[in-house]
């Protein structure tokens, strides 16, 4: 793997150096410093109005109602997916007071029959869709070693996470493509960079989430349609309290710093950091924007096997 992401604990950089990883070359880890002028660089990062039309799933709680929120705050008409159609209302009533178009679809974004019809009722009522938050996801309900997991329990945390993002995927990108523009973020997890014994099909889920969003990228090359990846960190929601013992509540970090990448991807600004991952809660978004095309030139922030050296054959 080529990047890892701290949760659900963050840990501090000790070595001599500081600066922080960007990229594991095959025989030691690159060293970036941040960018010498870091308040120019984040200098109009977080725009304060974004126009369109963005679709969010799992957006009747959580980190999935708090990005809907923020982005109908910063003029975007939003389409909400969710399951919970009572909690959906309730999002739905937010968007509108905040002076913008809205619609709440609830839908099971596993099902491609429920997505396509949720897709073609945005359109119909809002416009095309110009930004696509996949945000669906599930955890199993207990914590158990993979052998031990209910495989029904097990596979739908996979499926709500892969399957549901690629279905929406592949109900938006065709008139993205046709239009010649269109960004579509998939929030991810650190879960699914690292080895999760405990909830192993949240893990591959998110893995899984990562080879589409690199496949995607490369296919969606020249098109004007951005891909991005990028988690939020752990932030305190009904699915994550309780994943992990022993953590106090200085743990978790804000919805804050999610919602303002999602707005500067919104924008734009993040277009050069295509394919790529993104930490909410650790990353300086002027510091990426600065080091984009290294980033890129050095395929880092993305799924990759790692070499054990340059004798490596697969290296």
């Amino acid at each position: 793997m080529s990047w890892s992401d701290p949760d659900p604990i963050d840990r501090p950089d000790t070595r001599p150096g500081g600066g922080r990883v960007l990229h594991d070359d095959p025989v030691e880890a690159v060293r970036v410093l941040p960018p010498s002028t870091p308040t120019q660089a984040q200098e109009g990062e977080v725009p304060s109005r974004v126009g369109g039309v963005a679709l969010v799933s799992g957006a009747s709680a959580g980190i999935g109602r708090a990005t809907a929120l923020r982005l109908a705050q910063a003029g975007m008409a939003v389409g909400l997916l969710g399951r919970n159609a009572t909690r959906l209302a309730e999002t739905l009533a937010e968007v509108r007071a905040a002076g913008v178009g809205g619609v709440a679809l609830p839908a099971d974004v596993t099902e491609r029959g429920e997505v396509e019809a949720a897709v073609g009722a945005v359109v119909r009522d809002l416009g095309p869709v110009d930004l696509l938050v996949c945000n669906a996801g599930v955890r199993e309900r207990r914590a158990s070693p993979p052998w031990q997991a209910d495989p029904a329990d097990w596979w739908r945390a996979v499926e709500v996470s892969l399957r549901g993002a690629f279905l929406l995927d592949h109900a938006v990108l065709p008139s993205m493509i046709e239009r010649g523009h269109g960004r579509v973020l998939h929030v991810s997890s650190g879960v699914g960079a690292r080895p999760e014994p405990s909830y192993s099909g949240y893990a591959v889920g998110k893995a899984g989430l990562s080879r589409l969003t690199d496949s995607m990228a490369v296919a969606l090359r020249g098109s004007g349609v951005v891909v991005l990846e990028a988690s939020p960190g752990l932030v305190r929601t009904a699915m994550t309290e309780g994943m992990w013992e022993g953590l106090e509540d200085g743990a978790y970090g804000s919805v804050e710093p999610f919602t303002d990448l999602v707005l500067a991807f919104a924008a734009g600004r993040l277009d050069g950091l295509h394919g790529r991952f993104l930490h909410a809660q650790r990353d300086d978004l002027g510091g990426l924007r600065a080091w984009a095309g290294w980033i890129v030139e050095r395929d880092a922030r993305t799924l990759r096997l790692r070499p054990y050296g340059v004798d490596d054959p697969l290296a």
